[in-house]
């Protein structure tokens, strides 16, 4: 396992045209098993997650992000894909509908790089959004 840092980015545009945006910088672990890449990092009062951990699993493919804790959800990403499931929170759960886009990664053999997904969201017909995520393994 090794120890990196990561600069998580995240872009939400919703039906209104409103714009949000978060950075987070945060120290991580990352493990390969096989051939699929892991990265492992806390969430922050700054993603609106604290107390939860986040496991992102890269394969060839395929994207897949789980969190743990005070919010529980897995979100699949795989271009062209819809994915759907549950995101569970201290308020109830939530049906969670996921669109991916596009997804392009590229890790050289010195654990760093860049991964990025565009994706549409739709939480249980309540909010409706196209995001960005942009990961960088530092």
């Amino acid at each position: 396992m090794k120890n990196i840092m990561l600069k998580i980015e995240g872009m939400q545009i919703g039906m209104d045209g409103e714009e949000n945006t978060i950075e987070l910088v945060t120290e991580g672990k990352l493990y390969e098993k096989g051939n699929t890449l892991y990265l492992v990092y806390e969430e922050s009062e700054i993603s609106g997650m604290a107390g939860c951990t986040t496991t992102v699993k890269i394969s060839k493919d395929k994207i897949s992000m789980k969190r743990f804790g005070t919010a529980k959800s897995e979100i699949v990403f795989e271009k062209g894909k819809r994915y759907n499931s549950n995101y569970h929170t201290p308020y109830g759960t939530f049906d969670m509908e996921v669109l991916t886009k596009d997804m392009t990664y590229t890790i050289t053999d010195e654990y760093k790089g860049d991964i990025r997904i565009e994706y549409f969201l739709n939480l249980q017909g309540m909010a409706e959004t196209t995001n960005e995520l942009r990961i960088k393994i530092m």
